[in-house]
C-alpha cells in the first residue's frame, strides 16, 4: 500500500514535468508567431492552452486525493503542497504565452515588434524558454543546485527588460504609442514567465530541503 502511495507522489512530479514541457512549447510557438506575424501559430498556442488547464486540474485532483486519503506528513506533505503551488505557477506561465500569442494575432498580417527592438525581444524570449526548460530538469532531478543557479540568472531577464524600456522611451522611438504599449506588455509577459520559473524552482528546493530557498546555498 505504501509503495502505491509513493508511486502516486512521484507521478505528481511526473505530471508537473509534462506540464512544464507543454509550457516550453507554448513559449517557443508564441515567440515564433510574434516574430513572424503568423496568425495560425498564434491560434495554435491559444487553443492548446486548454490542454495545460486540464493537466492542471488532473494534478490538483490527484494532490487533493492524496491529502484527503493518505494524510501525508513531513516531506510527503511538502511534496503535495508544493505541487499545488507549482502547478498554479506553470498554468500561469502558459497563460502568459497566450498573451504573447494574442498580441501576435492582433497585429497580423504585420509583425508587432519593430525591427530595431527585435533583438532585445528575441533575447527575452530565448531566456524565458531556456528558464522553462531548465525548470523541467530541476523538477525531474530535484536539483537544488540548479534551482539556486536559476534564481541568480534571473537578473539577465531583468536587465533585458530595462533595455527594452530604454529603447521604447528613447527620443528615437518612431513607432507610436500602440507599438510602445505592445513592447511594454511583451516585456512584462516574458519577465513574469521567468519569475514564475524561479518560483517553481524555489519550491523544488523547499521540497528537497524543507528550507527557505533564500537560505540554501548562501
Amino acid at each position: 500500500m505504501r509503495d502505491a502511495y509513493h508511486e502516486q507522489l512521484d507521478s505528481v512530479f511526473d505530471d508537473l514535468t509534462g506540464i512544464c514541457q507543454s509550457v516550453q512549447t507554448a513559449v517557443r510557438l508564441a515567440t515564433e508567431a510574434l516574430l513572424s506575424g503568423d496568425a495560425t501559430i498564434a491560434e495554435q498556442v491559444i487553443s492548446n492552452d486548454a490542454d495545460i488547464d486540464l493537466a492542471r486540474e488532473r494534478v490538483e485532483d490527484k494532490a487533493f486525493g492524496l491529502l484527503s486519503l493518505q494524510q501525508p506528513v513531513a516531506r510527503d506533505l511538502r511534496v503535495v503542497v508544493a505541487a499545488l503551488r507549482m502547478v498554479s505557477e506553470l498554468e500561469r506561465m502558459g497563460d502568459l504565452s497566450v498573451h504573447v500569442a494574442k498580441i501576435a494575432r492582433l497585429r497580423t498580417p504585420f509583425v508587432a515588434v519593430p525591427e530595431e527592438i527585435r533583438p532585445t525581444v528575441a533575447k527575452m524570449a530565448e531566456v524565458a524558454e531556456d528558464m522553462v526548460s531548465r525548470v523541467s530538469q530541476i523538477i525531474v532531478k530535484r536539483d537544488v543546485g540548479a534551482a539556486i543557479e536559476l534564481g541568480r540568472d534571473d537578473e539577465v531577464m531583468d536587465q533585458l527588460r530595462r533595455t527594452s524600456f530604454a529603447q521604447l522611451l528613447s527620443d528615437d522611438w518612431a513607432h507610436g504609442v500602440e507599438a510602445a504599449v505592445d513592447i511594454a506588455l511583451l516585456g512584462r509577459y516574458y519577465e513574469r514567465i521567468a519569475d514564475h520559473a524561479v518560483s517553481v524552482a524555489n519550491r523544488v528546493v523547499f521540497v528537497v530541503t524543507g528550507e527557505n530557498p533564500r537560505t540554501v546555498g548562501v
